[in-house]
């Protein structure tokens, strides 16, 4: 395929997968089969090789260093970048037989610069796609003030402001609420927490969750942060130079069974403590109830229960569901107890080079 530099591959509306694909909300598969990106006059390609698929609804971190391409990969598929070679699918449908600004329309882009319009309200911004779809003004301010309230910014407020007079908390939360805006089946995200303080990090991290448990989307998001990556993501793609993928599975699977030394190194240490964070207590074996100790619950995980042991200096917790009925309790050595019985997962083949 010419690179996109210099030549530009003939291209069609392709309406019918776009009227299709913007029926859908709920996430769509996407699949990228033996993708490079060489860049004229230089050596390496940025991007070698690179195949992976992704299911619908599936959250995938990419993972790795800066400059490894794990950035250009992303911006591939929805062709802010031209692949130089292989293809690209969107459920099924190969994205290159299409007009690339038709195909931006459909997918969802949040960036760590958040990139608002400053000369635009926060409702204009939310509003940018779905106008150039052709809503009527009346769908677009619904769908405004939806979108407001569910990344938790009142539209009486924030609606009619401009993006200098929000926090940058705020302005990553109107960031999100306009890659949604179409409704997109899958969304791009470029390290869209990076720039902000650790404590709005979490608070974000935390709204992104609840909201990816609602809306379902198929989404890729970029960071550096590997602990952002387990927090988030259903399956983390460990990438080295030129977007080589050294491990591509479950954050569990990863921590408790890294593919080499160069993905040991992403996880660093404490790796049976990020693999407690991952481990709900109510998936854990409890022990009868203690009198008097102190009290955790089911939704929990085994890393808070641990934490609570060592604070409050306790042999046990009681952990109470969510009536507070007391279920049993746990311990230091059953926390041990259930790392330790944990079996290794073999690496899956699937994804590596």
């Amino acid at each position: 395929m010419p690179d996109s530099t210099t030549d530009t591959p003939a291209v069609s509306t392709n309406t019918g997968f776009l009227s299709a694909i913007s029926q859908k909300q709920r996430g769509v598969s996407i699949e990228l089969d033996g993708v490079s990106k060489v860049y004229p006059g230089q050596p390496e390609a940025a991007v070698d090789d690179f195949s992976m698929r992704i299911e619908p609804g599936e959250l995938v971190m990419f993972v790795g260093p800066s400059g490894c391409g794990k950035t250009t990969t992303m911006k591939m598929i929805n062709r802010i970048i031209e692949p130089s070679n292989g293809s690209i699918r969107i459920d099924g449908t190969d994205i290159l037989s299409m007009d690339p600004n038709q195909l931006r329309r459909h997918i969802g882009y949040v960036i760590q610069q958040i990139g608002l319009f400053p000369h635009l309200t926060i409702a204009e911004n939310i509003g940018v796609v779905p106008k150039l779809l052709g809503w009527s003004k009346s769908r677009i301010a619904d769908r405004v003030d939806e979108l407001l309230q569910t990344v938790q910014l009142d539209p009486e407020q924030f609606a009619k402001r401009y993006p200098k007079q929000l926090s940058g908390g705020q302005q990553q939360r109107a960031g999100v609420a306009r890659a949604l805006a179409a409704d997109p089946p899958v969304m791009l995200m470029d390290e869209p927490f990076g720039a902000t303080d650790p404590i709005t990090r979490e608070k974000l991290q935390a709204e992104f969750l609840r909201l990816q448990a609602d809306i379902g989307k198929t989404i890729i998001f970029v960071t550096h942060d590997f602990d952002e990556a387990i927090k988030l993501g259903d399956r983390i793609a460990v990438l080295s130079d030129r977007s080589q993928i050294e491990q591509f599975d479950t954050p569990a699977r990863i921590l408790a069974n890294p593919a080499n030394e160069y993905v040991s190194s992403f996880i660093g240490q404490g790796a049976a403590l990020k693999r407690l964070a991952l481990i709900p207590l109510i998936d854990a074996p409890l022990r009868p109830a203690v009198d008097g100790a102190p009290q955790i619950t089911l939704q929990d995980s085994l890393r808070d229960a641990l934490n609570m042991l060592v604070l409050t200096g306790a042999a046990a917790v009681n952990v109470v569901d969510v009536d507070h009925r007391v279920c049993g309790s746990i311990t230091n050595a059953s926390i041990s107890a259930v790392l330790n019985d944990a079996q290794p997962v073999a690496f899956a083949a699937e994804g590596t080079r």
